[in-house]
């Protein structure tokens, strides 16, 4: 086949099932003829997918056609081009790093700081991040929104158990002796027989 020539897709001509001189009906309204039109719709669609299969390997010979024919200045442009997002996404990842190690000591979430900050501000041209700006821009964060503090406390706060709240059944109940709580539910399960 000549490399210019593109490949023909015959297409199948569309046939009617319907006798001529009758309006279309409804193709779902009868079970048979719903049936034969599924099984047309299926014969179709697996049509198009064996053609589609075969035409990958076109497709795919015509992109590197296309690749063959960039100069090689428009290769290295690209390459260029994605060299320099892989940086810029190294170095946003490096200054949010830095950011969440700066805030974890104050605040209780550091992502909630490296997200509120403009990251890209802290990196000079040479790629130097300035920990000294982020500190400040941390601790000026901290004072407008105060909630985002570290607690002062050690550790998480614990809810302090009360074993008078809640339902203690019949009012009689040991807390502390699972077998005489079993007695008492046993023996007033007897008694309601």
């Amino acid at each position: 086949m000549p490399e210019n020539e593109e490949p023909q897709v015959e297409t199948e001509p569309e046939t009617s099932q319907e006798p001529e001189g009758e309006t279309p009906a409804d193709p779902w309204a009868d079970p048979a003829a719903a049936r034969r039109e599924i099984e047309r719709l299926r014969k179709e669609s697996a049509s198009y997918r064996t053609k589609a299969k075969e035409l990958e390997p076109l497709a795919a010979k015509a992109r590197e056609l296309e690749d063959a024919q960039k100069s090689e200045a428009e290769r290295l442009t690209e390459q260029l081009a994605a060299e320099r997002e892989r940086a810029a996404t190294a170095t946003r990842s490096a200054v949010s790093a830095r950011v969440e190690a700066l805030a974890a000591r104050a605040f209780a979430d550091p992502e909630d700081a490296a997200g509120a900050l403009d990251l890209a501000a802290y990196v000079d041209e040479s790629g130097a991040i300035d920990t000294d700006r982020i500190q400040a821009d941390l601790d000026d964060l901290l004072k407008r929104k105060p909630h985002w503090a570290r607690p002062d406390d050690n550790g998480p706060r614990r809810p302090a158990p009360d074993r008078t709240q809640g339902s203690s059944g019949n009012g009689n109940r040991t807390p502390n002796d699972p077998k005489a709580e079993f007695e008492a539910w046993f023996k007033q399960a007897r008694q309601g027989l």
